[in-house]
């Protein structure tokens, strides 16, 4: 009789009960998202979690390619160029570092999914969110966070604190901050009727100039949420 593999028991994002945990960050340009992760990391470093980051477009040598070509500001991008473009990196990265790291039990910290896809190309271009859905299910597979923490800010503050903290103007921009204010309205809107969709999964976090409360309202929500076992006290 040949031997049966065991049941594989599935968390509701596909994977195994046992496999680590995807948070994802989201938020328009200037919302402090690698602040917050740079912090989270530590803070799960401090207690003993093994830690992966990624960032989208990137996180591989063929989507850091893709990454220059999207934000370089001289390039001319078609839009549905520009979501193929994205979707591409999104599965290089998916299926040799995110997989990969999810397997092994690894905490993934992620900058921007395929939400930021949803709310930029979708909301921001325009392009059909079926559309979308349809490329990233391709993209993705089953992949789901087990958490997507939303930034929140007013698209012209964060637009000054991004140039202004790189010593820029605002002709000096990439490719994705110069599709003006109008267009970080809509991307913002997008987002935050994307986390009424799936609250379940969302934390919307409104951000403030006090980086420290900022944080706090992120540790409050993993540790509301159940994500993590974290002990802010240890930090």
């Amino acid at each position: 009789m040949e031997s049966q593999e065991p049941t594989k028991i599935l968390a509701p994002n596909g994977r195994e009960m046992n496999q680590g945990k995807l948070i994802t960050f989201e938020g328009i340009e200037g919302s402090g998202k690698t602040t917050q992760m740079d912090r989270l990391c530590g803070l799960l470093e401090n207690q003993g979690c093994r830690i992966q980051r990624f960032r989208e477009p990137g996180g591989t040598a063929l989507g850091e390619r893709i990454r220059d070509l999207l934000l370089a500001p001289d390039a001319e991008v078609e839009r549905l160029t520009e979501l193929l473009l994205f979707q591409a990196a999104r599965r290089q990265l998916v299926s040799t570092r995110l997989e990969p790291a999810l397997a092994e039990g690894c905490v993934v910290l992620l900058d921007r999914f395929y939400d930021a896809t949803m709310a930029y190309q979708g909301y921001g271009r325009g392009i059909p969110l079926d559309l979308i859905r349809q490329m990233t299910r391709v993209a993705c597979g089953k992949l789901v966070p087990d958490l997507t923490i939303l930034l929140d800010v007013d698209p012209k503050q964060g637009l000054n604190r991004c140039l202004l903290r790189e010593g820029r103007e605002y002709a000096g921009a990439d490719r994705i901050e110069s599709s003006g204010l109008d267009f970080l309205e809509r991307v913002r809107c997008g987002y935050l009727e994307l986390a009424a969709q799936e609250p379940d999964r969302f934390v919307v976090v409104r951000v403030t100039e006090n980086i420290e409360k900022t944080f706090l309202q992120v540790v409050h929500s993993l540790q509301v949420r159940k994500v993590l076992p974290i002990d802010i006290r240890k930090s």
